[in-house]
């Protein structure tokens, strides 16, 4: 902050003298530039880098780079302390181990301890030097956390879904300020919701898939019985996170039921992994598991009635091709953090982070490359969707454009209330990378492609306004950007390489078009803008 100088500050100083009797807790900051004035109050707090005081001016916050801190209440070196509460699925093992590499990365060593029920991390420089911070670690839900958070037990919620309305207005209330803005949410990793049965089930061949109907039937108990090959009807059993009793609006495995309630017998367990265990065991169990903790259950795919099967694999998850993604997030309590708080965060983007997260099972969000060459489910479905007359035409000039081309992970789509927190989060990806050149002399290619409605011209000018929107969002982001040495260009494809069939060519049997997706599930799939690089 800048000093107040002159004699209205003089004063104000006399005043405040003369009027304040000195008391417990008061200090003097004394300017280190020559000719400021000294400001006395009460303090209230110091964070390592900031000195708040409450002074005859009100409460003031003075940065500590500036000034000297005088009076017997002035702090000694400060110990940071940070504490992060909220979802297992970040608590028990992905924060720990990326607290492990920032602080190797600082030169400092962590100590693990325990403080009641939460989980303690010192870090201190090495042979018994000085300690620099404490992290705690408190796991239990998402919505514990951001209770926490309103509470002031907890500076930042670990969550491993959106943030609720409700949450957002209680937050508001509290005075935290609204906690869905873009720079209160960090993206530290992904995950993926999906079904599992054990290796030896008695529920049919895994490898046949689930349509979307037929996992709601399931999970809903509308469908009760299951056969497997050349043998009885099997009734299924259905294993689900969270306590008995309970919905499942708290946690991410609602987004696959869609607000529908799941079957009344379903049996519960207290954390995710424990869905995917008693899965195994369990000849006759479908469970909603996490692709992070699957252990000894068996993925079962999704399937469209057009011959696709969709995995929750590390590249269908990054680039969002797979319908039940859920991102782990970081939720701030406040936008000025103490600034290891704000190091931790910053390490939280580097290669080094990214990688341990890889290892620990969650998918990463480094950038990756996708050649053309291996997309020949979708371009076998492109082939099979493609309508009379002009699909073919418009499938060469797909390639034509995109040969030769590298599809990056980042792909865009928009939720129902606009774009979402990893659509914005792309963009400054993709704007940090312009920046910094790492696309110069190349042609980076914005494709847009549409749900299969609406007529293919009709289609392709909605997907290339949806490709221009995201070229619009990504140079207001990019101002440093040198557009002399990189190609900036829109392409709008319309129904064109499908992710999923969703029947809008009217060419599947009546068979086909009973297990096809629901006109929802595919049109969030393949409304989507594409990057290629060429």
């Amino acid at each position: 902050m800048r000093f107040l100088t002159g004699a209205v500050l003089f004063c104000a100083a006399l005043f405040l003298s003369a009027t304040r009797p000195a008391s417990a807790g008061e200090v003097t900051l004394v300017p280190r530039e020559d000719g400021a004035v000294e400001i006395g109050g009460r303090l209230l707090g110091f964070d390592g880098e900031v000195y708040r005081l409450d002074t005859i001016y009100g409460p003031l916050a003075v940065n500590a780079a500036g000034v000297t801190c005088a009076g017997a209440a002035c702090p000694g070196a400060q110990v940071t302390r940070i504490v992060l509460s909220g979802s297992p699925a970040l608590g028990d093992m992905l924060i720990p181990a990326l607290i492990e590499g920032f602080a190797a990365a600082r030169g400092l060593v962590v100590e693990r301890g325990a403080e009641g029920r939460d989980r303690l991390f010192r870090l201190r420089l090495p042979d018994g030097g000085p300690l620099r911070a404490e992290i705690a670690l408190a796991s239990g839900s998402t919505g514990e956390g951001f209770a926490d958070l309103l509470t002031g037990a907890a500076q930042i919620v670990m969550a491993d879904r959106e943030i609720l309305p409700e949450e957002i207005d209680r937050a508001r209330e509290a005075g935290l300020g609204d906690l869905s803005a873009p720079f209160r949410r960090r993206i530290v990793a992904l995950d993926a919701i999906v079904p599992v049965v054990a290796p030896d089930t008695r529920l049919g061949d895994p490898a046949d898939g689930l349509s979307q109907a037929a996992l709601l039937g399931l999970l809903t108990g509308e469908i009760a019985d299951r056969s497997g090959p050349g043998g009885p009807e099997a009734p299924v059993t259905v294993h689900l996170p969270g306590q008995a009793g309970q919905g499942l609006r708290q946690l991410p495995e609602a987004q696959v039921l869609g607000g529908r309630r799941p079957v009344a017998s379903a049996r519960r367990h207290g954390r995710a992994a424990a869905v995917a265990t008693a899965v195994a065991a369990d000849p006759t169990g479908l469970g909603l598991a996490r692709v992070s903790a699957l252990g000894d259950a068996v993925q079962v795919p999704l399937a469209d009635g057009c011959g696709t099967r969709l995995l929750a694999s590390h590249q269908s998850v990054k680039t969002g091709d797979y319908p039940y993604v859920a991102p782990l997030s970081l939720y701030l309590g406040r936008p000025r953090l103490p600034r290891l708080a704000r190091d931790f965060l910053d390490y939280l983007a580097t290669p080094a982070a990214q990688i341990a997260i890889r290892r620990g099972g969650f998918v990463d969000l480094l950038r990756d490359e996708i050649p053309l060459g291996r997309q020949g489910d979708r371009l076998a479905l492109a082939i099979a969707e493609a309508r009379p007359g002009n699909g073919l035409r418009e499938l060469k000039r797909l390639v034509a454009t995109l040969g030769g081309a590298v599809r990056l992970s980042e792909t865009f789509r928009s939720g129902p209330r606009g774009p979402d927190p990893r659509w914005r989060a792309n963009v400054a990806a993709l704007a940090e990378a312009l920046e910094a050149g790492h696309f110069d002399g190349r042609r980076l290619i914005l494709a847009g492609f549409s749900e299969g409605s609406g007529g293919s011209e009709a289609s392709a000018a909605r997907a290339r306004r949806e490709a221009e929107a995201v070229r619009d969002a990504i140079r207001a982001a990019a101002t440093a950007a040198d557009y002399d040495r990189v190609r900036l260009e829109v392409a709008g494809f319309g129904d064109l390489l499908p992710v999923m069939c969703d029947g809008g060519s009217g060419k599947a049997g009546p068979e086909q078009s009973r297990d096809r997706p629901s006109g929802d599930w595919a049109r969030r799939l393949n409304r989507r803008v594409e990057v290629w690089l060429r």
